[in-house]
């Protein structure tokens, strides 16, 4: 019988549990998948804990790759034994065997591994959606990236750089900055020691920058507004340090003009053809050795309490990963 992580309530790592699992034949435009990784990524944590709110009991996750073994009576896009991904789907990913729907998936180059792309598509596709459709960058901005040395980050200082955007990017320490930097960054600031809009205007003459992506939330949300230019653009897309709550917007009047937008990978993959074309981008980058995907952690699906406390305590760097085989 296949295994899968479930929680039936929220709190802490302790609460998700590693039990078996009934897996129905796949719905008309559904297709069954046999996993052999999954991606770990900071929204699972906040699911786990409730702030994103979804009935219980459910399962965990939204990323993973693994080989087709059944496909609906509708589908007719992909066939058994197909290898695919996905980066976006209803929660469940933490499983062996899942049903996901057919729209929700792409199909992976031989070139791919399973590794790579359960560690690349929803981190990947959201640099993909961040950089190319909310703030379409055109290679000559110096922008703003919180948490640069994270999952997101990293492809972030890859995809800048093969763009030719100048990105500072935010870290914890020293060690983070130099991983940071190695993968692209423009320039680092270390908040535990540095105030970051100050840096932001040092290193930008005075002028501040068009765009901050701010996947921090809380913690960042002041600094994020100023650093960004007068009628420039906040892109606020996680919330690792807790949400922004409260917001008055009469602090976007007084800081500028700013503009504020709260986007998600959803909306800007909602169609099968949206989504593969968003992935062919990421996939071209990753074959071409622009970006490349690191894995700093592996954990089997049964440790995933460990991996949430690693990601939470900020110990992580780069991508995480369930492997299953």
């Amino acid at each position: 019988m296949p295994k899968a992580i479930q929680i039936d309530q929220h709190g802490g790592p302790e609460v998700l549990k590693f039990v078996d699992v009934d897996v129905a034949a796949p719905g008309p435009d559904e297709v069954r998948i046999r996993q052999h990784a999954i991606g770990l990524n900071y929204i699972d944590t906040y699911y786990r804990t409730g702030l994103y709110p979804s009935p219980l009991p459910h399962g965990l996750g939204f990323e993973g790759a693994g080989v087709v073994e059944e496909v609906g009576a509708s589908v007719k896009r992909l066939k058994v034994g197909d290898r695919v991904a996905y980066g976006q789907s209803p929660l469940g990913a933490y499983a062996e065997v899942r049903n996901v729907p057919a729209h929700q998936l792409v199909k992976l180059p031989s070139w791919i591994s399973f590794e790579q792309a359960a560690a690349s598509m929803l981190k990947g596709l959201t640099t993909q959606y961040l950089f190319r459709q909310t703030y379409r960058l055109q290679g000559d901005e110096t922008i703003l990236f919180h948490a640069a040395a994270g999952g997101v980050g990293l492809f972030a200082c890859q995809w800048a750089r093969a763009l030719g955007v100048k990105l500072i990017g935010t870290v914890s320490s020293p060690e983070k900055a130099k991983l940071a930097r190695e993968h692209g960054a423009w320039e680092t600031i270390d908040y535990s020691h540095e105030n970051v809009a100050e840096r932001v205007l040092e290193l930008t003459g005075g002028k501040k920058v068009p765009v901050v992506y701010d996947g921090v939330g809380k913690d960042t949300w002041e600094a994020s507004l100023d650093s960004v230019q007068a009628r420039g653009l906040v892109v606020s897309f996680g919330n690792a340090s807790g949400p922004v709550t409260g917001v008055n917007l009469g602090i976007l009047a007084q800081k500028g003009s700013i503009y504020v937008t709260r986007p998600t990978l959803g909306t800007h993959v909602a169609t099968a053809e949206k989504l593969q074309a968003a992935a062919d981008e990421l996939f071209g980058l990753i074959k071409s050795k622009d970006i490349v995907v690191q894995i700093d952690q592996r954990f089997p699906l049964s440790q995933a309490a460990e991996a949430h406390r690693a990601l939470e305590s900020r110990k992580t760097t780069g991508s995480t990963i369930f492997t299953l085989d």
